[in-house]
């Protein structure tokens, strides 16, 4: 498998740099350049406390790096009582000494997983490792081995936006250092977006607007569609996750797909990219009959629902789709969005992160949206929610 590994970047003596390994598996045998480092939670008088508390209100800087290196891998494990803590501490990352994060997402979601939940699911950039009995209820081990390269310092923190202290913060970041970086390495993006609820084209309680109905919709500009990501600058957009809390099925139909995903590259009038569908885009087909699935480029790394049944379909669910082997290129510009539903039909809980690398400086992001509204809905409102209109 190609992507076992990607390129590791070291600057060559007296030029502009080079690439010098493939990576990887696919290039463990040569020689590597660079020096191992790690930022960790570590107890630095020697004891087992390996963790660190967070305040209410407080930041806690987790690597505060110098010059020029890639980071490699970060894990994190978090002690948290708040039941959607998930949705509270964000993560955020600083490249360059830039005052604008080129991170900024709720730590759950940034790590694969929406709707403040955890999962036991792989991907090869992300995945998350669950455990144990009733103690370990909503903790996982969470993983990221996106490559994130800085010429010139990278700063990595967690805020906890919560009303109780973080009991316990452990992580790793392990990266590689360099004396330069070379002019071609973009720096890493990601960016959480939510809208609850989308704006439904048709009213779904009217029992007419049913499946048949709902399929002569037309949406050719995608004005209304949900928006992923919004970048300015040259770069690469490498994949997503989306979040659905299915609020609002079409009646007597209980499946929340059929939405197309548009991109729009450097400005064009006319999305260059077009999908067939919500579950066409994340690389299934005919729905989710296998219900979980977790691979190294796509799956579902949330579903609730049983397998079978009208409510197949509802509550929770998170899907992902990661274009290692395909990038998204743009030289000025990259819009990215998709339909809730055919045409935007449904008015369900929508939320995402999107990852892509880019040059500094992007556009500003939206201001995060506050607390109370990152939330994810309770789970017997989002069923009754669905039940109301089946």
């Amino acid at each position: 498998m190609s992507a076992v590994g990607g390129p590791a970047f070291a600057q060559g003596p007296g030029g502009r740099g080079r690439v010098n390994t493939p990576g990887g598996l696919a290039g463990l045998f040569l020689q590597r350049q660079g020096q191992r480092r790690r930022e960790s939670s570590w107890n630095r008088d020697g004891r087992n406390a390996d963790r660190y508390q967070i305040e209410p209100g407080a930041t806690h800087v987790m690597a505060d790096l110098q010059g020029a290196g890639i980071i490699r891998h970060i894990w994190v494990t978090i002690n948290h009582q708040e039941p959607d803590y998930l949705r509270k501490l964000v993560l955020r990352t600083y490249w360059d000494g830039q005052s604008e994060p080129s991170v900024e997402a709720p730590i759950g979601d940034f790590f694969g997983v929406g709707h403040g939940r955890v999962s036991n699911y792989w991907s090869l950039p992300l995945n998350m490792v669950t455990g144990g009995g009733p103690e370990s209820q909503n903790r996982a081990a969470m993983n990221c081995f996106f490559p994130m390269a800085f010429g010139d310092g990278a700063r990595i923190t967690v805020e906890n936006q919560g009303d109780e202290p973080t009991l316990a913060l452990y992580y790793y970041v392990d990266y590689e250092s360099f004396d330069s970086m070379i002019d071609e390495a973009l720096r890493f993006h990601a960016h959480w977006r939510r809208v609850n609820p989308t704006s439904p084209r048709l009213d779904l309680s009217n029992r007419a607007n049913d499946f048949p109905r709902t399929n002569e919709e037309v949406n050719l500009d995608g004005a209304e569609n949900y928006l992923v990501l919004d970048a300015e600058g040259r770069g690469h957009y490498v994949g997503c996750n989306l979040s659905i809390d299915h609020l609002n099925p079409i009646p007597n139909f209980n499946w929340f797909g059929e939405g197309d995903d548009f991109f729009w590259i450097d400005g064009e009038q006319t999305p260059s990219l077009m999908g067939t569908g919500t579950e066409d885009y994340f690389c299934a087909a005919w729905g989710y009959p296998g219900g979980f699935n977790s691979m190294p480029y796509h799956g579902i790394s949330y579903p609730v629902a049983p397998e079978e049944g009208p409510e197949r379909y509802s509550g929770k669910w998170t899907m992902y789709r990661y274009h290692v082997e395909d990038p998204v290129m743009f030289q000025r510009s990259l819009k990215f969005s998709i339909e809730a539903g055919h045409a935007n039909v449904h008015a369900n809980d929508y939320s995402s992160v999107a990852y892509w690398y880019q040059t500094l400086p992007h556009r500003a992001f939206p201001t995060l949206l506050p607390v109370a509204d990152r939330l994810p809905v309770a789970d017997q409102e989002s069923q009754r929610s669905f039940w109301r209109t089946f």
